[in-house]
């Protein structure tokens, strides 16, 4: 429709665009304004740009509002890609892990679920791989369909668009399921629940998956610069009290990097889950952790971070998140104490951490943690409810229901 109207338009004769010397103020212009009058400038905006011509400038669609699911659509961009492949913990732990290990991935059938650009699908074909199935429900599947082509793996590595759960692979059973499935805190996205189903329905009883186990660890750090930084800041905004929002905004868990100097207790794991054995009600979980504190500090935050470990290689890898280990995309996950803990050394801090799917968004997590602490002069019970949950797709799904006419 916008096409034919925008023909006509282009046929009617229409009075030469007059030049603008001046600005809104006084001081002249050193240039002229002049509006366009270039076929595909002029006319009303709907025919200045066309989102079909746009599209097929490339291998792909990026409309990203196609996807039914904002979780896919988030990863149909480059750019979550560019900071997943620049991450060089995490993308050398796979290369590795299939690189050191050629005669594990030797004549076998290999699945890479969520295989986004298809790298680690590459890395396991020059591993040796018999031939490689990579499933992804984002459009990013069509630029790795071009990008193995355009390394000459067209006739080892099959990219398959859909959902793991949908589609059928042209094979019964696969050697090795292979997956970048782990989100912020380990479990946020849900990833892992696709993962256990395929190897439930494909993988071979003695075949491999990596990784094949994953922890969840914490620590206690002091932090009350950074705290009145980001939460006491809604106390005095201009003049004005927010501190309403201080609560909600103590409730979000924050991502980001900690430093090691912050830190003021022992680890301690309060997670341990074997692949091979997992079920999906492992995920929800409530368990127990105790915390010795390493020094006269009060205690602002507690910081959760992953390891996962590829330990049925023959050469064995492991990718770790901590704060004591370089820098990866995941950072850790900081969870604010609304009451800060006046510590003392070689005191424990004690209580449960509950984690559990959130039952509003089943990406997102519901997690609720309790404090127990007691010396000659502080004494501390009490619990806190967080949600993990991520700005970006809850924007993109506002902005996806928006139709620009």
């Amino acid at each position: 429709v916008h096409g034919d109207y925008c023909s006509m338009k282009k046929q009617e004769k229409t009075a030469k665009p007059k030049p603008t010397y001046f600005s809104s103020g006084s001081r002249p212009l050193s240039n002229p304004i002049v509006p366009s009058d270039e076929d595909g400038f002029k006319g009303i905006p709907s025919c200045w740009f066309n989102n079909s011509e746009f599209n097929q400038q490339f291998v792909g669609s990026i409309d990203y509002k196609e996807c039914a699911d904002a979780y896919f659509g988030s990863y149909s961009h480059f750019g979550i890609h560019e900071e997943m492949l620049k991450d060089e913990v995490r993308t050398k732990s796979y290369m590795n892990a299939c690189l050191y290990n050629k005669e594990q991935f030797k004549d076998k059938i290999v699945l890479d679920i969520g295989c986004g650009t298809g790298i680690l699908s590459i890395f396991a074909a020059k591993a040796g791989a018999k031939h490689v199935y990579g499933v992804d429900n984002a459009e990013i599947a069509n630029f790795a369909r071009a990008i193995i082509k355009d390394n000459h793996l067209e006739d080892t590595i099959t990219i398959i668009k859909g959902k793991m759960e949908e589609i059928v692979l042209p094979v019964e059973k696969v050697d090795i399921i292979i997956s970048e499935w782990m989100g912020y805190f380990l479990l946020f996205e849900s990833m892992l629940d696709t993962v256990l189903y395929a190897r439930d329905k494909y993988l071979q009883p003695d075949g491999l998956l990596l990784p094949d186990r994953v922890c969840l660890s914490m620590v206690a750090i002091e932090d009350s610069k950074y705290k009145e930084e980001k939460y006491g800041f809604w106390n005095n905004v201009y003049d004005v009290n927010m501190k309403c929002i201080q609560q909600i905004a103590l409730s979000e868990p924050l991502v980001d990097v900690v430093e090691k100097k912050l830190i003021i207790s022992d680890a301690f794991t309060f997670f341990d889950l074997d692949l091979y054995t997992a079920k999906i009600t492992d995920l929800a979980f409530s368990n127990k952790y105790e915390l010795k504190l390493s020094s006269n500090e009060t205690v602002h935050a507690l910081v959760g971070w992953f390891d996962a470990y590829f330990s049925k290689l023959e050469n064995p890898i492991k990718l770790s998140t901590s704060p004591y280990s370089k820098y990866t995309h995941w950072k850790q996950t900081i969870f604010y104490l609304d009451k800060p803990i006046v510590g003392k050394k070689g005191q424990s801090l004690s209580g449960s951490i509950a984690v559990r799917k959130s039952t509003t968004s089943f990406r997102d997590l519901d997690i609720k943690i309790s404090y127990h602490y007691n010396d000659s002069e502080t004494k501390a019970d009490f619990y806190q409810m967080y949600k993990l949950r991520q700005p970006f797709i809850q924007q993109w799904e506002i902005l996806s229901t928006i139709t620009i006419i």
